[in-house]
């Protein structure tokens, strides 16, 4: 009995050894930004405008709700777009959480990912820190990816998006 116990030990363990498939991945960003929340926040909380401060977009238009279910459609440098929803909105905290609601890998190398997006007060009352966090999937999500969608991709793009992101909103505000 005691072997029998044991072998299939070994063989369910064996089962998880050989399973593929990707894992999640996760990126964060902050930076300081010299400028009151209130002005940070009436810049980022506009969904639907990201474009005015993302750098990497071309254009990005909303529906105009800011509350859950509210979308936009983000149109890359490149001409590609993918189309984002609103899964959590609150105005009083200065923060809101989103989600891919139409993937493009050819626009941005994940096949889903969840954000977050949070201002707070910084060190001084004229001052504002803002936080962006991610979890995704890469945008391959079969065994062998192409290297433009494995994980090192898209951990990178994620990164970038949000330095660009953030700089950017970070320029727009203390102007």
């Amino acid at each position: 009995m005691r072997n029998l116990i044991l072998s299939l030990l070994v063989f369910f363990s064996s089962l998880s050894a050989h399973a593929h498939g990707p894992t999640p991945q996760k990126a964060k960003e902050a930076i300081a930004i010299n400028a009151p929340v209130a002005k940070v926040w009436g810049i980022a909380k506009q969904f639907g405008a990201i474009a005015d401060w993302q750098p990497d977009l071309k254009q990005s238009t909303g529906d105009g709700l800011l509350q859950s279910g509210g979308k936009r459609t983000l149109t890359f440098q490149n001409g590609q777009s993918l189309v984002e929803e609103l899964d959590y909105y609150n105005e009083q905290e200065h923060e809101y959480s989103y989600r891919l609601k139409t993937e493009n890998p050819q626009a941005f190398p994940t096949s889903s990912h969840t954000v977050e997006l949070k201002v707070n007060a910084g060190d001084t009352p004229d001052s504002s820190v803002v936080t962006l966090k991610s979890r995704f999937y890469r945008g391959d999500t079969g065994n062998t990816p192409p290297a433009e969608l494995n994980d090192e991709a898209a951990v990178k793009a994620m990164n970038q998006f949000f330095t660009h992101a953030l700089n950017g909103l970070k320029s727009k505000a203390e102007q």
